[in-house]
């Protein structure tokens, strides 16, 4: 296994020894080439260990109790907090809400704020390009309020047509929401271009980090957004935890999202009065240990350098393109590997996506096949469905190799 020239200092086969499950055959002398991270990355040692000391020496319940266990647990679970805050440039932790996932996270922001300031004939404007944890709950809310939704179209190339973008913004819409990078094309869009057209015409803006933060560095402070979704699963952490990112003055002013333990200051029998950002939006107990594990993940990111962490991923994507555009009959969407992060999606040879990603799994190729929780946007580009590979930290151009294998395995097959 050859390393990535030029790769800065990503040392992929240290990074690689430090994931377990890279250790294993798919079946008998099958090594398994993992290209699925844009749905869900691998664990590496250090964010297992970490969860593991937490139930095995602080187990315990945060915020209420004051016994020993109960005060290093929160602590613990605060320092992740601070972490995340950190990491994506926040100007302080009380702007991160710990949810479930970026789906909690937008439907936390479509629910609280959303209700609480949208009127009939209000305008959403959102993208094309959107997965449907950043559309379908706006449909919700349009169908309860009356709302109108408008979408930013996708060009030829995949980008999103930003002069469309600004005549949309005439509307006057009252939030734009966009994903920062398109878990089906790869596309990365400007977002911090994006939020200051959408400022300046009135509207706020919240940006789907799902398949930003994991993968490039992503300061918040300087994109300006008022809202940003992510998880902790899509970056090294465990499943469970995302963050809803939040510009402090406006959590402070939407109403609590789930009422229970947590989320208050004091309870009557007919009345409540609801606790300060953060936990206001973090009803009963929270993901604890996930809660931990996420802050042992972004350890593990900061250390690598998400510059390196990104360049590898140029590579990796560049590598693919260029490999891919060499089988006959292979179709793929999304732009050039400059303008887009390490996820590709492809078409090939009248083959079934789905039947496509069985014949890889046969000679141990993870990848992903359907329409990627992304429907219109495939509707858009006239095809049911794709095939995608993405790539992350610990792949290496070997693994791409053996995709091309697999897929000249698959034409044999199929003919």
């Amino acid at each position: 296994m050859r390393s990535l020239s030029g790769a800065k200092t990503l040392d992929v086969m240290r990074v690689r020894q430090d994931f377990p499950v890279l250790a294993r055959e798919t079946r008998k002398g099958v090594p398994l080439v993992y290209l699925d991270s844009a749905a869900t990355a691998q664990k590496p040692r250090t964010v297992i260990d970490a969860m593991t000391n937490f139930y095995e020496t602080q187990n315990a319940n945060i915020h209420r109790g004051i016994h020993r266990l109960a005060e290093e647990a929160t602590e613990a679970h605060e320092a992740a907090r601070k972490r995340v805050a950190d990491f994506i440039g926040a100007a302080s932790s009380r702007e991160i809400i710990f949810t479930r996932n970026t789906t909690e996270s937008i439907n936390l922001v479509v629910f609280s704020w959303g209700r609480s300031n949208l009127h009939s004939g209000d305008c959403i404007l959102l993208t094309e390009m959107e997965h449907h944890s950043n559309s379908v709950p706006w449909m919700l809310l349009a169908e309860e309020l009356g709302l109108r939704l408008e979408f930013v179209p996708i060009t030829g190339e995949g980008l999103l047509d930003l002069e469309a973008y600004a005549r949309l913004l005439e509307l006057e819409p009252r939030m734009v929401g966009f994903t920062h990078m398109s878990n089906v094309l790869g596309t990365i869009n400007p977002v911090k271009k994006m939020t200051e057209m959408a400022h300046e015409a009135g509207a706020l803006v919240l940006i789907d980090g799902a398949q930003s933060v994991p993968h490039f560095a992503v300061d918040i402070s300087d994109v300006g957004a008022d809202f940003m979704a992510f998880s902790a699963h899509k970056m090294c952490g465990p499943t469970g935890i995302g963050v809803l990112y939040g510009r402090e003055a406006l959590l402070e002013s939407m109403p609590p999202f789930l009422g229970g333990g947590d989320m208050i200051k004091r309870v009557s029998l007919r009345e409540f009065k609801a606790n300060d950002p953060p936990y206001k939006f973090e009803a009963g107990t929270p993901a604890i240990a996930e809660a931990i594990g996420f802050g042992a993940a972004i350890d593990y990111l900061d250390e690598l350098g998400m510059d390196a962490v990104h360049a590898h991923e140029q590579q990796l994507i560049g590598y693919a393109l260029e490999r891919l555009a060499e089988v006959p009959g292979l179709q793929q969407y999304g732009p050039d590997a400059e303008k887009r992060g390490g996820v590709v999606a492809f078409t090939f040879n009248g083959i079934h996506p789905h039947d496509l990603a069985q014949i890889l799994d046969d000679v141990g190729v993870a990848v992903r096949a359907g329409h990627h929780c992304a429907m219109p946007l495939h509707e858009s580009l006239s095809i049911p469905a794709t095939t995608r590979a993405s790539f992350y930290i610990y792949n290496t151009i070997e693994e791409i190799d053996a995709l091309i294998g697999g897929l000249h395995k698959a034409k044999g097959v199929f003919g």
